[in-house]
């Protein structure tokens, strides 16, 4: 039922024949996020790790009886090897992508690297992202009025990248990188915005974050996940920024989506305004150069709108 004073699940128009990747989809906004795609009727593919629970997630939406298909696809952000798989595998079975939703994050463990050598943090938030989205841009370019959404945060607000140790090897605060790799999704939405915009696409790169939603994320926490049972909003709730800037038809390139309540930890989806180290432009053009180096992941954006 369509919710003229808040947008909610109910504002979303049928998705029938539309194909969207959700990854980290197997549990909290982002299991919400691929359940109502695939509600609404989409064919939405479940991108995760962890192959039990990314099964056991698409048999829970499938026997709720969604209008739509759910598919588990297995993807580990924390592999470059594991992100070309997916795409290959992607690509082999499906001629167009309506939706990427960049969505699976971890948050503030202990120290730790990816299997290229990348602090875990910035290597799966951000790096991993960034290759995916690039070894998938050719097919979202070719979908009329596609969407790329990345999932923030608005702990970018004490991010700052650090280019002399973006990957913590010299010292590392679990925060500190936290914050560095949110802040990286949105120069990333940012900066691929512009991209998009002179080659001449209609896919426009939006971003969201969900405030405080009690999800698994917080395992590593501490105080704020003891905190989640009392000021945490429910997933259903932490998923509808994204999938607002994912399916609102107002929504424009560079849009960024959060509640708007209690200093936008919670409440009804609405646009609403990054920090300023997030438009940095000088900034952006350096962490994607740096990211294509580092991913081995180089976009042609000209190519691809010819393809």
């Amino acid at each position: 039922m369509i919710n003229n004073k808040h947008w909610a699940a109910g504002n979303i128009p049928d998705q029938s024949g539309r194909i969207a990747i959700v990854t980290g989809a197997n549990s909290g906004i982002g299991y919400e996020t691929a359940r109502v795609l695939a509600h609404q009727g989409a064919t939405t593919i479940l991108a995760c790790r962890n192959e039990q629970k990314g099964k056991a997630a698409v048999e829970k939406i499938q026997s709720e009886g969604a209008k739509g298909t759910a598919v588990f696809l297995p993807l580990d952000l924390a592999d470059l090897d594991s992100i070309h798989a997916f795409a290959n595998s992607f690509k082999a079975q499906y001629q167009r992508l309506d939706l990427l939703i960049n969505n699976a994050g971890i948050m503030t463990p202990p120290f730790g690297q990816t299997k290229q050598g990348f602090e875990t943090q910035f290597g799966v938030n951000h790096l991993g992202h960034f290759a995916l989205t690039g070894l998938l841009l050719d097919l979202i370019q070719r979908t009329p009025q596609s969407r790329i959404v990345t999932v923030s945060s608005i702990m970018h607000k004490g991010g700052k990248i650090n280019f002399d140790d973006l990957n913590s090897a010299q010292s590392y605060n679990r925060s500190a990188a936290y914050g560095q790799s949110k802040l990286a999704n949105l120069l990333f939405t940012y900066e691929l915005q512009r991209k998009l915009e002179a080659a001449g696409s209609d896919t426009i790169a939006v971003a969201a974050h969900p405030g405080w939603t009690d999800t698994n994320l917080q395992q590593h926490a501490g105080l704020i996940e003891f905190f989640n049972r009392f000021l945490a909003q429910k997933p259903e709730m932490g998923a509808l920024p994204t999938l607002r800037a994912a399916v609102d038809a107002n929504v424009q390139g560079a849009d960024y989506y959060g509640p708007t309540r209690r200093f936008e930890t919670v409440g009804y989806p609405e646009k609403v305004q990054s920090n300023g180290r997030s438009h940095d432009q000088q900034t952006a053009a350096k962490l994607w150069d740096i990211s294509e180096e580092l991913t081995g992941v180089h976009y042609d954006f000209a190519r691809q709108t010819e393809a």
